[in-house]
């Protein structure tokens, strides 16, 4: 089985599996944190159609609100209508773009002649020499959250700014503004820069040459801009500052040598309050009674039957309903660093973050035509959700609507809107959810951990008793070790301490087995020299052939007997001598050369071939016990050896070690006896080839020496031929 699922299969992955249950808990809490965003907003329903009921009721005591002569829009002359805007303009951003939703409502003002206009005397004030640059511009004015905005876009081919230096206000291309404020005050202002920036107005007296008269006034602030066709101003002021009546003028210098005014556009006169326009709004009753109410956390439309809009107050994009404390808890460095780099990005793969960032599409403009505000005009109180995607895709706000009919009796005169969005629910349901998550993960990181490392315990203790127990029988099958026991008192703790008792009772009475043969062997040598002696005496004095027959059976058998116990004796006596052996620097190559010249002798029947290195291999060992590995080895090699066949005989360095191997062609090994052959009492002789007694002890023999010279043996099949290699591997020195 494959490493990574034994891993699958570990006592620590499967208490990390079981601990992934504790994701239960998250996913209760997130149902929860759910349901609770449910009912709050059901809250919320509840408050902004309460607001929108509250507001409808008490327009509908003054039905005379809603009389459209009173409000009704002016075309031409000197009346300028203020259209509601549903989100504050910015006065700084450098271009008209966020104007371009109301452009189609601007007015359009131009010096046309030489000669007063009727409605509008100044409009025709016109030099001569200004007849090839003729003077004019385009009017926009709007309303937001009891904010005048107005822009102008004046085409000039000559502008001429006022000098850094200079102190006159008359004697440059201006804008001009006289108004009657809310306490009937008549003031005029002026706006005449030095260069594109943020303008500084100034009121002005009767006298606008007299500069020491001039006062500056920071409730006006705006922008002036230069564009290729002239340039372009924005300008913010309160309503509070504004009564109801307003006029303006653009004054044009074109010499700016001379700097002689030689045009002038206007919207009204601006000397005297009786030549002031109008400023048309929608009735400031309505604004006042809105006002009482005390509703600013929401947006409030009111609209007439003819869907027109007559009051727009608050901003949708901080309407969020439901205000959140803010929390001044102080964080970590690397918490905060942790949660805003790591968590929360995290998070909004699931979350969906609410964003002010974006546009309301649907009241962009004077007249309104969403459904729940037709069905509120036909007399039906009724609430509708919006989603607006943000100017980022990534994030959207949804936006609770509620429509309320204003009537007259039966008579519908308008309607009431309320608008909120779901940011603070939204938010209030994020935190909730972050908090959550952050809790959890931290418990569910600190039990894993706990569990892993409870685990990693236990595996370790159990990985601990595996490699004792693996540790107790060496490479030959011996018993050189024993399992200590623990003092646990757990279940593996009883597991260790019977272990130790099982290997110690084992270790005994293997050593019990191993002693018997040295000790039977000793045993039975003395009745088989008795039986020895008694046969011998026994064939001197019998004559008879028959007897003589069976004498010679009984000493063959004995002979048998005799040769079985020597080789039980002589693993015994090796691994005694072994241990009191001492090693020297020995030749390797020559010992195995003189073996090989021997066993030329010995089996001359047999072709042995040997290729052994000329320059020297020295090993620290014996020589003495080299000789007998040899015997061994090439003794079985000899006898498993296909007739005809050479058996071959090397000698070399390789990788710092010393290599001797002896290979015969002849029948391959099983794959199962390459590692057995050299244990104890292990023989895969056939029986065609048990000429004399085998106990399988001459491999374990070799194998014991190998041991001894720091080195190892081993067995396997060759792959030019049908046949078996034997490979001894002994360190150099």
């Amino acid at each position: 089985m494959p490493a990574f699922f034994r891993q699958l299969l570990s006592i620590r992955f499967k208490l990390l599996l079981l601990s992934l249950f504790l994701l239960v808990i998250p996913w209760l809490g997130f149902r929860y944190i759910l349901e609770m965003e449910q009912y709050l907003g059901q809250g919320q329903e509840q408050t902004v159609m309460g607001t929108a009921r509250a507001l409808a009721t008490a327009l509908s005591e003054r039905p005379e609100l809603f009389n459209e002569s009173s409000y009704s829009r002016t075309e031409a002359g000197e009346d300028l209508y203020v259209y509601p805007v549903f989100q504050p303009l910015a006065i700084d951003d450098g271009s008209l773009s966020d104007w371009q939703d109301y452009q189609q409502y601007e007015r359009h003002f131009e010096a046309s002649s030489l000669f007063p206009n009727p409605e509008n005397p100044l409009s025709g004030v016109q030099s001569e020499e200004s007849q090839s640059d003729p003077l004019q511009f385009r009017l926009m004015l709007g309303e937001h959250d009891r904010f005048l905005y107005l822009y102008f876009r004046v085409l000039d081919d000559y502008v001429v700014l006022r000098k850094k230096d200079g102190l006159r206000v008359d004697r440059s291309d201006s804008l001009r503004l006289s108004l009657i404020n809310r306490d009937g005050v008549f003031e005029r202002y002026v706006i005449a820069p030095y260069d594109d920036a943020i303008i500084y107005p100034y009121r002005i007296g009767t006298d606008i040459s007299d500069f020491s008269s001039l006062e500056y006034e920071p409730r006006i602030d705006g922008q002036w801009r230069r564009i290729p066709e002239g340039y372009e101003i924005e300008l913010r002021l309160p309503i509070a500052m504004v009564g109801n009546k307003l006029g303006m003028a653009v004054y044009d210098v074109d010499n700016p040598i001379s700097r002689e005014v030689t045009s002038i556009v206007s919207t009204s006169g601006l000397q005297s309050p009786e030549d002031l326009g109008t400023l048309r709004r929608p009735t400031p009753e309505i604004d006042r009674i809105v006002a009482g109410m005390g509703h600013t956390n929401s947006r409030v439309q009111v609209v007439d039957r003819s869907q027109r809009v007559l009051l727009s107050v608050g901003d949708i994009q901080t309407a969020t309903g439901l205000v959140l404390a803010e929390d001044n808890a102080p964080k970590g460095r690397l918490r905060s660093w942790f949660e805003d780099n790591l968590l929360h990005p995290l998070y909004y793969q699931v979350l969906t973050r609410p964003t002010t960032d974006f546009v309301d599409e649907l009241y962009q403009g004077g007249v309104l035509e969403s459904d729940h505000l037709i069905a509120s005009l036909t007399g039906q109180a009724t609430i509708n959700y919006r989603t607006i995607q943000g100017i980022s895709d990534s994030s959207e706000t949804r936006i609770l609507e509620a429509a309320y009919p204003v009537m007259a009796g039966s008579q519908v005169l308008g309607a009431v809107i309320v608008d909120q969005n779901m940011n603070g629910i939204r938010t209030f349901r994020n935190q909730a959810l972050e908090t959550l998550f952050d809790t959890m993960l931290a418990i569910l990181v600190f039990t894993m951990a706990a569990l892993f490392l409870f685990a990693t315990n236990l595996s370790g203790r159990i990985r601990g008793l595996r490699n004792q127990a693996e540790k107790i029988i060496d490479d030959s099958g011996r018993i050189t070790n024993t399992i200590e026991a623990s003092r646990s008192a757990d279940e593996l703790g009883d597991l260790s301490r019977s272990f130790a008792s099982i290997v110690d009772r084992l270790s005994q009475y293997t050593n019990y087995l191993e002693n018997m043969s040295s000790r039977l062997s000793h045993e039975l040598r003395t009745p088989v020299t008795v039986v020895r002696s008694s046969l011998e005496n026994l064939s001197m004095v019998s004559t008879d052939d028959d007897s003589q027959i069976y004498i010679q059976r009984a000493e063959e058998g004995i002979t048998r007997l005799n040769l079985i116990l020597t080789n039980m004796s002589e693993a015994a006596r090796l691994e005694q001598i072994l241990q009191s052996s001492e090693k020297e620097d020995t030749e390797l190559n020559k010992v195995i050369d003189a073996c090989v010249q021997e066993y030329q002798q010995i089996y001359p029947t047999v072709d042995i071939e040997s290729k052994i290195s000329l320059s020297p291999v020295h090993i620290f060992g014996n020589a003495d016990y080299i000789v007998q590995l040899m015997d061994k080895v090439v003794a079985n090699a000899v006898e498993f050896s296909d007739e005809g066949k050479s058996i071959r005989v090397s000698c070399y360095e390789d990788n710092g070690e010393a290599v001797v191997s002896i290979a015969n062609s002849g029948q391959y090994l099983d794959h199962d006896m390459k590692d057995r052959i050299f244990d104890s009492m292990v023989s895969v002789r056939p029986e065609s080839k048990k000429k004399q007694p085998h106990l399988g002890m001459g491999l374990h023999i070799a194998r014991m020496i190998a041991e001894f010279h720091q080195g190892y043996i081993y067995a396997d099949n060759l792959l030019e031929e049908e046949g078996v290699i034997v490979v001894l591997r002994i360190p150099l020195i």
